[in-house]
């Protein structure tokens, strides 16, 4: 409601997060589990005495330097752009109530960069123990950024009924490790850490794909083994962690995952169900192929293989940051803030307010100035951060073959926000006053219902 919107036809400012965040986190996550990986494969390799391993090391760790040091900045930066200008408002708050938070990470995200730079470039340069040395303290610094972003981004689910009570005050700086240590900060941490692990032997097989097997099988059967080994314990541990996550999540939002055919989305199962499912899918066929295709043929496992275990690693992960998401709805924080930007309190004094909505975002509409019509401010304002009009989640999909009666009727619906209503779980108020609803209903109606297309009484009807 303090910001602008930005607008982005067809795709929706909320894909364009999305799609940046999926190649971010498998790229920031292997940042930790490659991390340990390295230093443990180093470790192993100066015990063992395999001169081998520790050639092929080195080529791993400029592929590790290149792609968490240069993509993985990149799209983090990408992220910072995306969510201040998607979701101003959220961004805000996060800032306000993390501003030392961000500033510790970004500390330890600096002696990764640097210590990922030295590692690398010192490779038979110095001792060896001190060269591992190196190894272990960017491992702990890349730990660390794990340990404090997992609390920012399970806060924005879960901030906790301590930090909420002083929400809006002023003080809710005073609340900080309350809001840190929220209540699903343990296990989602346990499930990051698992998935680290994963992406680092994952990552590793692309690697040692690329060894030729029939010059050197002793060397590529020993890495790709060992590789696979990465991904064993986070596969059964997941389970459990996952239940574990669940529980700590308030219960209004794991109803999220029991709803279907008229909620989100059509179909036995809701958006989030089928989400997950896809992760459980994609996560068990990563085991089998890992499996059979590297542990038990090391010598034969080729670059088309672990690219096609890359793939369902990304697909995977692509699930379950979407499936995070959702189970935020109808918020983006957690019964503070909506996923349109307007905080929970707000939305009754604008309900109050007789000059509704508008009246309190000037961003959004500056009167008789602006080049928008009150309903598509208004559009803009409470609809446009989920949906388009003609693209993802589009409306004029959605209420295809509704009249504007009908139309206002659904905005209404919303407007009420009575809690048997079936979209109360998942999508947040229409606020503003009943000139507002008529206002929405209107557009929305020019949208569905073109005057073009309808003739007169389309003219007549969107004009009503």
């Amino acid at each position: 409601m303090n910001y602008p919107f930005w607008d982005i036809p067809y795709l929706g400012s909320g894909w364009v997060i999305g799609i940046i965040a999926i190649f971010h986190v498998m790229i920031s996550q292997f940042a930790v589990g490659g991390g340990l990986y390295l230093p443990m494969a180093e470790r192993k390799a100066l015990r063992e005495g395999r001169t081998d391993w520790l050639q092929e090391l080195v080529g791993y760790s400029k592929f590790f330097l290149v792609l968490t040091g240069v993509f993985g900045t990149i799209s983090g930066v990408g992220i910072w752009f995306a969510i201040g200008l998607t979701h101003p408002e959220a961004t805000s708050t996060l800032i306000h109530n993390f501003v030392f938070g961000w500033a510790i990470e970004w500390v330890f995200f600096m002696v990764e960069l640097t210590t990922a730079a030295v590692y690398y470039y010192t490779w038979n340069r110095v001792d060896s123990k001190l060269h591992l040395a190196v190894g272990w303290v960017y491992a702990g610094a890349s730990v660390c950024t794990l340990i404090i972003i997992n609390g920012i981004l399970t806060f924005m689910l879960t901030p906790g009924s301590v930090w909420l009570s002083v929400a809006g005050t002023g003080n809710e700086s005073s609340k900080f490790w309350n809001a840190f240590f929220n209540p699903t900060y343990w296990p989602s941490l346990m499930l990051r850490t698992c998935v680290c692990c994963s992406l680092a032997g994952i990552w590793a097989l692309i690697s040692a794909s690329r060894i030729d097997g029939h010059t050197m099988p002793v060397l590529k059967s020993s890495l790709v083994k060992w590789s696979v080994k990465w991904l064993v314990p986070s596969f059964v541990a997941m389970p459990f962690l996952f239940g574990w996550y669940l529980l700590m999540v308030p219960a209004s939002q794991r109803a999220l995952l029991t709803l279907g055919i008229d909620t989100i989305g059509s179909g036995t199962f809701s958006t989030v169900t089928r989400i997950a499912l896809i992760i459980v899918i994609t996560s068990a066929t990563i085991i089998g192929v890992a499996y059979y295709l590297a542990y038990r043929n090391p010598v034969d496992f080729n670059a088309a293989h672990a690219v096609a275990i890359l793939l369902l690693a990304l697909m995977a992960t692509g699930a379950g940051e979407y499936s995070r998401e959702m189970l935020r709805k109808p918020y983006v924080i957690g019964r503070w803030m909506y996923s349109n930007g307007v905080r929970v309190p707000y939305a009754l004094k604008v309900d109050n307010d007789p000059q509704g909505y508008l009246a309190h975002s000037n961003w959004v509409w500056n009167g008789a100035e602006s080049n928008y019509s009150r309903g598509e401010a208004i559009f803009r304002g409470e609809c446009g951060s989920c949906h388009t009009l003609n693209g993802y989640r589009p409306l004029v999909t959605l209420l295809g073959g509704r009249d504007r009666a009908n139309i206002e009727s659904f905005i209404t619906m919303l407007h009420e926000y009575k809690a048997d209503s079936p979209y109360h779980r998942f999508m947040p108020p229409m606020v503003g006053s009943k000139q507002d609803v008529a206002d929405l209903a209107n557009f929305l109606n020019a949208q569905v219902n073109p005057p073009a297309a309808s003739g007169n009484k389309g003219v007549q009807t969107a004009q009503r």
